[in-house]
């Protein structure tokens, strides 16, 4: 409706543009005075008349003066005989310049037809944009359940990926190993009587390279690679998304050997029967055509179908089962290793200075993925812009990971002298505690900088990944987030809403402890059933499997965790309480202390730190 009335507009404007043309056109520059003939025929006898213009019947005269004026003569006689017959002296006649002119015919035809033309025009432009638009709309509904998938050539070198843009994932490269060599050399594996898996799930949270694996797949192969969205093939309109999905593997069975990937599949591959609509809902008759197309009748096809999604449970049973998805590929957050590899790999081209370790910057980010370690360099050399600085130091980047954790510094903000000693001694108290206790993650910094919506922070990241996770630890990591709320009731004799926080992380750990790890006198087993309902979205509900006697129990059990780790913080902070004035105090002078200042001033902690059990 928008383009019609846009073109409409353009018609209306190109018709008064040529009005005015042809107004201006025509429009005489002076009015010249009408005189009669006989007012003619006694100019010429004067002497006052220069020259005649004859066009048919009208007459343009000019005076020796300059003076200009029309007239008209008989229809049915010449000039001459007309002032002839006015008494015009011969002689007098003959010093008059006359001439004769002939009307063209095109501008005749033009000043005749044009009024009756430019309506006909307007008319025509208009119902020709009609017609095309007409013709667009009957092009979009004949496109309208063609696939939208978008096709990498494999011979476009500079959009190429390969394993080797890929760091880490050594497991999953050599899953899809087999995949590139199936696509390369397929005889090998059909005269052996092997078949290739058909689809391959990759598996694994946001931003750990998913997609990317998929495209270095295709490169590896030299293979055309299909991309396409889950969502892309849903509309309101029932039967697109089948038509979209036959579309897209007819274009991938004429380019085969192919690759399909359908990122996110989850859009349209959820449990059949969990939404509104019954088998005639839309997403349901798209994963129909997709279980069809991937195992159906024509099984002979060398197209391999690669997906991505973060949410494996929710998937249908029957995309699962052998002949469709049977192999499942885990895209597992980098390592420490893998995390290093990662970052030599977004560093190329950026100018560094010699100062850079990135194996600290991979000790500080665990849990990192592939997409955040990325970002964490742009973030980077954002900084070094700013900073008027034209490479990119440690320091930038060290101030990149809290930035990308917690949000930017917030040194704007005003925080009154008692408030900013309060968060000193908060933050002092986790870091002393940490410090203190064999189990806990060692302290890389303190700061009481604002960053988003933190006063301050601490950051205690573990020397080494680690995926298991003793009752140990969880008991010095309570001992560790109640350090500030032990050390602000020590030094001021009352707690501030700075701990709420602290308090929400170490009760959800300590009923985790009791609930599901089975770390608690009730004994080694787990009380309640949480359950996701996909019906009308996401919804998590738990089932309580356990009696209102074991209810209280629980809730004792999580009480004790709790109250023994507020001891263990306020003994520590009492027993060393000339080191938390060192701390405070550098805190309050410096803002931010670094891993080697802390540990030269907790030094003393640091020998003792196995004897605080």
């Amino acid at each position: 409706m928008e383009k019609l009335l846009k073109n409409i507009s353009i018609a209306v404007l190109v018709f008064l543009f040529i009005s005015a043309m042809v107004i201006l056109y025509s429009a005489p520059e002076a009015q010249p005075k009408d005189i009669s003939i006989s007012e003619l025929a006694s100019q010429i006898n004067t002497g006052a008349v220069k020259t005649v213009s004859v066009s048919e019947n009208n007459l343009q005269i000019e005076l020796k003066d300059g003076t200009k004026q029309k007239s008209v003569k008989e229809a049915q006689s010449s000039l001459t005989e007309t002032l002839s017959n006015y008494g015009v002296d011969g002689e007098k006649l003959k010093e008059v310049n006359i001439e004769i002119k002939q009307p063209s015919g095109f501008s005749a035809f033009m000043i005749a037809i044009l009024p009756f033309l430019l309506p006909l025009l307007l008319i025509g432009l208009f119902l020709w944009f009609m017609v095309k638009q007409a013709q667009r709309g009957n092009s979009q509904a004949i496109s309208f359940g063609l696939s939208k998938a978008r096709m990498t050539d494999p011979k476009d070198k500079k959009k190429r990926t390969t394993f080797k843009d890929v760091a880490g994932a050594k497991e999953a490269k050599e899953e899809l190993g087999e995949i590139v060599e199936f696509l390369k050399h397929p005889k090998k594996f059909i005269n052996i009587g092997a078949k290739i898996p058909k689809g391959v799930l990759l598996l694994g949270n946001p931003g750990t390279g998913k997609t990317l694996m998929a495209k270095a797949v295709a490169g590896e192969a030299g293979v055309p690679f299909f991309n396409i969205s889950g969502s892309e093939f849903v509309e309101m309109f029932v039967g697109v998304g089948a038509s979209r999905v036959r579309d897209l593997f007819k274009q991938a069975k004429k380019s085969a050997p192919a690759i399909v990937f359908i990122d996110e599949i989850d859009a349209v591959g959820r449990h059949r029967g969990a939404g509104l609509g019954g088998g005639h809902d839309e997403r349901e008759q798209t994963l129909n055509q997709i279980l069809v197309e991937m195992d159906g009748f024509e099984t002979g096809t060398n197209v391999i179908v690669i997906a991505a999604t973060n949410r494996p449970d929710v998937l249908d049973p029957a995309l699962l089962r052998p002949g469709r998805f049977d192999r499942r590929v885990v895209m597992d957050l980098p390592d420490i290793d893998e995390r290093e590899a990662i970052l030599n790999i977004h560093i190329k081209g950026k100018p560094l200075e010699s100062d850079i370790k990135l194996r600290t910057i991979a000790e500080r980010t665990p849990g990192f993925s592939g997409a955040d370690l990325a970002n964490l360099v742009n973030e980077a050399a954002i900084v070094a812009v700013r900073n008027g600085k034209q490479t990119i130091s440690m320091i930038d980047l060290i101030n990149s990971i809290e930035k990308v954790i917690l949000g930017p510094e917030r040194r704007s903000r005003v925080i009154n002298k008692k408030e900013k000693e309060i968060i000193a001694y908060h933050e002092a108290g986790h870091a002393l505690v940490a410090a203190s206790l064999k189990n806990a993650d060692p302290v890389h910094k303190v700061s009481i900088i604002s960053r988003g919506q933190a006063g301050g922070y601490t950051l205690a990241v573990p020397s080494e990944d680690v995926r298991l996770h003793s009752r140990g630890y969880f008991v010095d990591e309570l001992a560790t987030l109640l350090g500030g709320y032990a050390s602000e009731k020590k030094a001021f004799g009352e707690v501030t809403t700075g701990a709420s926080n602290d308090l929400e992380r170490a009760t959800h750990m300590a009923r985790a402890m009791v609930t599901r790890y089975g770390m608690s006198e009730l004994g080694p087993r787990t009380f309640g059933k949480k359950e996701e309902l996909i019906f009308l979205g996401k919804e998590i509900s738990e089932e309580k499997d356990y009696s209102e006697h074991t209810a209280q129990a629980i809730d004792k059990q999580v009480s004790d965790f709790i109250n023994q780790a507020f001891e263990t913080a306020d003994r520590i902070i009492a027993d060393k309480n000339d080191v938390m004035g060192k701390l405070v105090k550098e805190l309050l002078e410096k803002e931010t202390i670094e891993k080697e200042e802390f540990n030269r001033i907790v030094g003393i902690v640091e020998k003792e730190k196995e004897q605080v059990q």
